[in-house]
Order: C-alpha cells, then sequence, then structure tokens
C-alpha cells in the first residue's frame, strides 16, 4: 500500500514539472501570472478596456464580432496579396491592420446594419487568382430548361441564346467564344440541384444565370454561396432571396415588395373603400407576393373582404368562381401564375363579372394575353417590361427570329445576358472579380430599364404599371391611374 501510494505521488510531481515547464502560465500566481497575460487576471472595466469582445453579450457582441472578424479575414487575405477590393468593399483598416475597428457613433441597428454590409460587400480571397491558360471558350451557367416550347422558361433560353450568339460575333472575350452550359430538372429540388453542383465544380463556369422563379433560385443560391460563385436571377421577383446578404446573389426583377406597394396604390384610387377580394394560388411566387400585397394594404388601412387560395393545379375552377361572384364585389385582385390567371379571368369574365381586375406581374407575361384573349382587356398589374424606345431592336430581332414577341422574362434574360458578358469582359477570368464587376456595373441600361443594385443585390428601379388594350401591353399613363378620368377615358367599356 505505501509502495502504491509513493509511486503516484512521484507521477504526480513529475506531471506537475512537465506543466510548467510546457505552461509557465499554468503554474505562476500573482503579478508575475498578470505579466505573462493581462488579460487572464483582470476583471470589470478593467478587462473590457483590454478586450472589449470578452465582456459583451448579445446585439452589442454581435456589433462588434461581425466587422472585427470581416477585418481580419480580408486582412489575412491582403498579407497573402488576396483581396481583390481592400480599399474599396473591405471594412476600414482591413488593408492595413488586423486590429478591432472602433464602433461608429451610430445606433445600435444602425451599427448592426453596418455590419452585415461589411459581411456582405467583403468576398474574402481568390482576387488575385490569374485566369486560366488552357482554355479555348468561356462558360457560362444557365440553371434553366433549354427548350424553346417550355411554357414559361422557353421565352428565356432563346433569349439568352440570342444575346451570346451576338456576344460571340462581337469578338467574344480577347477572341475566345463564350459557351452557355444549360441544366434543369421538371424537379428542381430534387435532381435539379445537381446540375447546379455540376456547372459549379464540374464545369467550372465563371456564374450562373438563373433561375426561372423564386423557388429555382433559392435552390442555386444556396449552392453558389458555397462555390463562390455569382448568380444573377432574371426570373425572381421573392426579396428573400436577397435577404440573407449572400454577396454573389443578384435579381434582375425587381421585388415583389416595389411592385406590390405600387399596385396596392392603384387598388387604393380606383376601389377606394368599396370591398374587394383577393383571389391566389399557394406556389411559392404566388403565397410570397399575396404577402407582400396584404402588406402594403395594411398600410393603407384596407383589407379584402374575402381571400380565396387555391392549388395551380386544380382542374376545375367553377366552384371558385362561383364564389367570386356571389361576394358581388367591385374588383378582384387575383395573385397566380400566368396560366392560372389567364384560365380564371377568362371564367369570371364568361360568368358576367364586369368589374375591375387587377393581377401580379405574371400578367405581363406572353401566355397570359394569349390565353386570356379578350378577358384580358383592361387588367392592371405592376409592367416589367413595355416594348418600344432602347428595346425596339431587341423586339424585332427576337421576334424575327423566334416567331413571338418576347415578354419580360426574355427581355430581362437577355439584359442578365450582356450585363454578365459586360463584367467577364471588364474583370477577366476571375469569379471573385466578376461579382465585383457586376455590382460596379449598377445603372446599366438594358432593353428592360436600367438595374439599380441596392445593397442586397436587388434591382431596385422604379415600377409602373401596365394594361391590355387591344391584346397589346400599355403603360398606364399618369392621367389614367386617375380614377375619374381613368373611367371617363372609356377604360371601363373594354370590360363589356
Amino acid at each position: 500500500m505505501g509502495r502504491t501510494f509513493s509511486a503516484a505521488y512521484i507521477l504526480l510531481v513529475l506531471l506537475l514539472a512537465v506543466c510548467k515547464q510546457l505552461s509557465p502560465l499554468a503554474t505562476t500566481r500573482g503579478p508575475e501570472r498578470k505579466q505573462l497575460s493581462p488579460l487572464a487576471t483582470t476583471r470589470g472595466p478593467e478587462r473590457k478596456q483590454l478586450s472589449p469582445l470578452a465582456t459583451t453579450r448579445g446585439p452589442e457582441r454581435a456589433e462588434e464580432w461581425i466587422p472585427a472578424f470581416a477585418a481580419m479575414t480580408c486582412g489575412a487575405a491582403m498579407t497573402q496579396g488576396q483581396c481583390p477590393n481592400a480599399e474599396s468593399d473591405c471594412p476600414a483598416g482591413s488593408s492595413q491592420s488586423r486590429e478591432l475597428p472602433e464602433r461608429p457613433g451610430k445606433s445600435r441597428k444602425g451599427r448592426l446594419a453596418a455590419a452585415k454590409m461589411s459581411r456582405r460587400n467583403c468576398t474574402g480571397p481568390g482576387g488575385e487568382e490569374p485566369a486560366p491558360a488552357d482554355i479555348d471558350e468561356v462558360l457560362i451557367g444557365y440553371f434553366g430548361p433549354a427548350d424553346p416550347c417550355h411554357v414559361q422558361g422557353g421565352g428565356m433560353w432563346c433569349a439568352a441564346s440570342l444575346a451570346i450568339e451576338q456576344a460571340n460575333l462581337s469578338g467574344g472575350y480577347k477572341g475566345l467564344p463564350f459557351r452557355l452550359v444549360h441544366g434543369w430538372s421538371d424537379n428542381p429540388w430534387g435532381s435539379g440541384v445537381k446540375q447546379v453542383v455540376r456547372m459549379a465544380y464540374v464545369d467550372k463556369v465563371w456564374a450562373v444565370i438563373g433561375g426561372i422563379d423564386g423557388s429555382s433560385t433559392h435552390l442555386a443560391e444556396q449552392v453558389v454561396a458555397k462555390a463562390r460563385l455569382t448568380l444573377i436571377s432574371p426570373g425572381s421577383t421573392d426579396r428573400t432571396a436577397n435577404l440573407a446578404n449572400v454577396p454573389w446573389m443578384f435579381s434582375c426583377l425587381p421585388g415583389d415588395n416595389l411592385q406590390t406597394c405600387v399596385l396596392a396604390q392603384a387598388i387604393e384610387a380606383h376601389v377606394q373603400r368599396k370591398p374587394f377580394l383577393l383571389v391566389s394560388a399557394v406556389d411559392h411566387d404566388s403565397h410570397i407576393f399575396a404577402v407582400e400585397l396584404t402588406k402594403s394594404l395594411a398600410r393603407k388601412q384596407m383589407v379584402p373582404a374575402y381571400h380565396f387560395e387555391f392549388r395551380p393545379d386544380e382542374k376545375n375552377l367553377a366552384d371558385l368562381v362561383q364564389k367570386v361572384i356571389n361576394t358581388q364585389t367591385d374588383a378582384v385582385v387575383l395573385i397566380a401564375g400566368s396560366q392560372q390567371s389567364a384560365r380564371l379571368t377568362s371564367a369570371m369574365r364568361e360568368s358576367g363579372f364586369q368589374g375591375l381586375i387587377f393581377g401580379g406581374p405574371t400578367m405581363g407575361q406572353r401566355d397570359f394575353t394569349k390565353k386570356a384573349g379578350n378577358a384580358a382587356e383592361g387588367a392592371i398589374f405592376p409592367l416589367l417590361y413595355a416594348p418600344g424606345g432602347t428595346s425596339e431592336d431587341f423586339e424585332r430581332t427576337f421576334t424575327a427570329r423566334f416567331g413571338n414577341r418576347p415578354d419580360y422574362l426574355a427581355a430581362h434574360t437577355y439584359d442578365v445576358v450582356n450585363l454578365l458578358v459586360a463584367a467577364i469582359r471588364k474583370a477577366g477570368l476571375n469569379r471573385t472579380r466578376i461579382r465585383d464587376a457586376v455590382k460596379e456595373l449598377s445603372g446599366w441600361q438594358g432593353v428592360a430599364g436600367p438595374i439599380l443594385w441596392d445593397s442586397r443585390g436587388s434591382n431596385s428601379r422604379p415600377i409602373v404599371l401596365g394594361t391590355v388594350t387591344s391584346g397589346q401591353l400599355k403603360q398606364l399613363s399618369q392621367i389614367e391611374r386617375d380614377p375619374e378620368s381613368f373611367i371617363s377615358s372609356g377604360f371601363l367599356n373594354c370590360l363589356q
């Protein structure tokens, strides 16, 4: 027993000696310990002065930590000569030092917002990587159906192909041709995600264009955030795709929040305080738009008398139409896809509904006016593309080539490809610099209008309203937005 105790005591003494040799701080006390590590033995204000992050909690800690982390990340990249935009995009001081930045004299909310923007703007290392020398073409990913006959994405593919063809005729990129690498699946959240992964890691495209709606754009965003690859969506109006502050994500279409604000003003002007209906499909994009519209109406203290929802694949709409007719309201707000909007609009007109019909941006698609026919006359909706002006050449070329006039999806896809080509020509073959060039091209004028990136990468250009007159899309003038002149001009006569 005594021998066992002695052996254990000797082993303990040896371990303490080894620890003291490896870490003097572990066995020192008092002034000697404080000299080795002042932070280890200080408390309260003195400790916070040495390290503000050590004693802060909650939002304050987040406000200090987020810009500090971004600064250290960019600072580390600068020491290796990798940060491509230290002077413009990285937080102040990151190109010179890795010390914590001073807290700006703003409110807590303002400091946290500034910290988030610092995180979004700093794309990290990679900007100094040289362009590969062993390529013979410049690949751009396209996440959408490559079928000209596809109901929603056919015109988008045609427009993208046309833009690439024109870019190659004008010289490509330093003599190298551009080529679209497409991938799609009718089940984007199933096998569709594999297509985006393939583009990013196997094909090694320089940027991705897609998806064709809000749901598929969300999917592609999750991949590019990991792959550090620019994604520009020509088909999503869902602003939640940009709320994650992913610096690689851009949306060419103005968000639902901007569109519903203008649409709510039109509803208030024409309906005033009379009862109206809200009819919406339950698919992703329609639901998000209906939620945003409800918020915009609530700000004007307006609430629909009834809100009817239906499934996009619902075959029999007779019961829903009968409910609308039985309410005897003067206006209906219809939020659904282009085909569902056309079916419901036609059914309501055939059942005798003579009131105003308001709708979402899908009423501006070619499929809506084609299928709704005369029933589409007089519908009011956000107009995302108005033919004419700077778009005449594009309109003429597209129509002659594909036999159909382009809608807003085709026009914005054409703009996205041209913007991306311009960014690649400006930045060179480097993913990080291409992202920076896309951001710097804010204000770029396309056939569908200007592209004005906001802080989250969404297009913030002004929204106008449109209608259908004699089968053609028409922008509503300021006079027509006034209720009295709108009615006296004979606008309602086309509904009869």
